[in-house]
């Protein structure tokens, strides 16, 4: 007697297991245009003149040295990162993009941004919170230094940064992507915070409609650097003036995506500001 043979019913790969980390990221978490729209005003705004070359430390897929050269084509974008994996995610991905005169116009560097070498750019950019990563005053120190340094006589460093009492807090939030189709969702989770220290750890996950989850798709070990903290160190670094831009509110309670010179806020549990150091 023969058995039929049971046909395995073959499971579909669940979408967590095929997703893009690095895809996901940008789709949650980046504006490439919106934050080259802030840096290219704001310097224009402070020095009445068009920047042409721009450095990204702390890079990542460089999808904003990307969007910078697509603004002219005079823009030359240097982008610095230690991580070699993320920068040839974002050579196969963005820069691949770009027509053949773009991608010469954008030069990636895996280096250390304390120890890399560049020509002197009009505009350096530490952006996502990124020189969080610095989490002592000597080398945070080191590292203005050196952005002081490199930059040209007229040169501006674009920071950001955030916080509010929500910002001590161990929470999780969940925000709803439409990426036009199912759709996903972005998990932050500030995971513990140190109130003596200001050590705090972060995580980033992703769900998915079929119920498949991307645990750890970034971690992050930061500093939770102070407004203050920050300013104090870009002048005793040598930088001029030191400026906050501040988001403003809709009429419905919402941040408005305008930001503002401001030396005054108001306390809130979450905020994300903007800071420029003129050299």
């Amino acid at each position: 007697m023969t058995k039929k043979a049971k046909r395995r019913k073959k499971s579909r790969p669940s979408i967590a297991s095929t997703a893009d980390r690095h895809q996901l990221y940008e789709l949650s978490v980046q504006c490439a245009e919106a934050e080259i729209d802030f840096v290219d005003d704001t310097f224009k705004r402070l020095r009445k003149r068009r920047a042409r070359v721009f450095r990204e430390d702390f890079c990542g897929t460089a999808t904003v040295c990307c969007e910078w050269v697509k603004r002219g084509d005079k823009r030359r974008a240097i982008g610095v990162d230690l991580d070699p994996e993320v920068l040839e995610w974002g050579r196969e991905n963005n820069l691949s993009r770009l027509s053949k005169k773009q991608r010469q116009r954008v030069t990636l560097l895996c280096e250390n941004v304390l120890e890399v070498e560049t020509e002197q750019p009009d505009i350096i950019s530490a952006m996502n919170f990124s020189y969080w990563l610095l989490q002592d005053r000597t080398t945070l120190t080191r590292y203005f230094k050196r952005v002081h340094a490199a930059l040209k006589d007229d040169g501006v460093f674009f920071l950001d940064a955030y916080g509010g009492y929500d910002s001590h807090k161990e929470i999780i939030e969940e925000r709803e992507i439409d990426d036009g189709g199912e759709g996903f969702t972005y998990i932050w989770e500030q995971a513990a915070f140190n109130p003596i220290t200001h050590k705090l750890i972060c995580h980033i996950h992703f769900a998915f409609p079929d119920g498949s989850k991307m645990r750890h798709a970034f971690d992050y070990d930061w500093r939770l650097w102070t407004l203050p903290e920050v300013r104090d160190l870009l002048a005793e670094c040598g930088f001029g003036r030191v400026t906050v831009y501040w988001q403003g509110w809709d009429k419905d309670g919402e941040p408005d995506g305008e930001f503002k010179p401001a030396t005054e806020a108001e306390a809130d549990a979450g905020w994300i500001c903007y800071l420029t150091a003129e050299k």
